[in-house]
């Protein structure tokens, strides 16, 4: 068996950077188009720090009481969730069914994100939401249809 040149070797390590390269340059691409797509963009090092700041030593979200306080509503063939944002801390204010549904949970906060679950039948709906900037930003809806029970 012929022995590699240092040439082939070169061209080896070469490829194997090159390669290494490609995979974190599109890890880092497929990660920030996937946030942009949900409409949910990564935290900047300031809001990270912002929402690091407002949970106090037993993982409670404390808002900040100079921030302004804004209401988004998220309705749907399952209801209404209102939530509110005051900076980086979320409220959910109420669940509300639509006919024929009913509300099996939501959480009130306040928290770095609340979320709520409405039911139908079958049927079952989760929404997350999440303040980005201080505006109510839907961040997951979830859903799920139960197996029959046959």
């Amino acid at each position: 068996m012929a022995r590699p040149t240092s040439r082939t070797l070169g061209y080896v390590a070469a490829w194997l950077v090159a390669a290494t390269v490609a995979v974190v340059v599109g890890l880092v691409a497929v990660t920030g188009v996937g946030a942009s797509v949900r409409d949910r963009g990564p935290l900047t090092g300031a809001e990270q720090a912002v929402r690091d700041a407002q949970v106090d030593e037993e993982g409670v979200a404390e808002p900040d009481p100079g921030a302004t306080r804004q209401s988004g509503s998220f309705d749907g063939d399952y209801g209404t969730f209102d939530v509110t944002c005051q900076g980086a801390v979320a409220f959910g204010d109420a669940a509300e069914p639509a006919t024929g549904w009913r509300v099996i949970s939501y959480e009130q906060g306040p928290d770095d994100d609340v979320d709520a679950t409405f039911a139908s039948g079958d049927r079952s709906v989760e929404l997350d939401v999440y303040c980005n900037s201080g505006v109510p930003t839907l961040s997951d809806r979830e859903v799920n249809t139960l197996p029959d029970d046959d």
